[in-house]
């Protein structure tokens, strides 16, 4: 069974979930790679901090199409995005999101903080689709188009 859903049924059944997500990219030779990533929402915005020599970085710049799959819990729910990625290193961007879009401390892994972390950088991942997945799909599904 398949149900429509909307953006905010999509984030807050993510938000239940773990806090870690698996996002495939795919780089300049066509090939995917999957890492996980611990993804937080900003509105409508899904944002990953990144190094900006990072293969999700590269691989966004060539291709912006991505998709994320949340860890799913012990009964099999679980949530996949799809959409674009943009990468931002300007400092305005760095400032605005370094305290209260994330959940966890940003300093633990770039202790130079915005100003002072030229290598980091924040993803922005622009959702097209969304599916959420009950019981791996058995117990239905619900599905989010933009």
């Amino acid at each position: 069974m398949s149900d429509d859903c909307t953006l905010e049924d999509v984030k807050a059944f993510a938000t239940q979930l773990s806090p870690w997500a698996h996002i495939a990219t795919v780089g300049s030779d066509g090939e995917p790679d999957v890492v996980p990533v611990h993804p937080c929402w900003e509105g409508d915005t899904l944002w990953t901090m990144l190094g900006t020599t990072s293969v999700k970085a590269k691989n966004v710049a060539d291709n912006p199409k991505l998709a994320l799959h949340w860890q799913v819990t012990e009964n099999g729910d679980g949530v996949e995005v799809w959409g674009t990625g943009e990468v931002f290193t300007d400092l305005e961007t760095k400032r605005r999101l370094w305290d209260g879009v994330f959940d966890y401390d940003l300093n633990a892994f770039a202790p130079g903080g915005p100003d002072s972390s030229p290598d980091t950088a924040f993803l922005a991942i622009t959702p097209s689709r969304a599916l959420i997945l009950k019981q791996y799909g058995m117990g239905g599904l619900q599905r989010w188009s933009a």
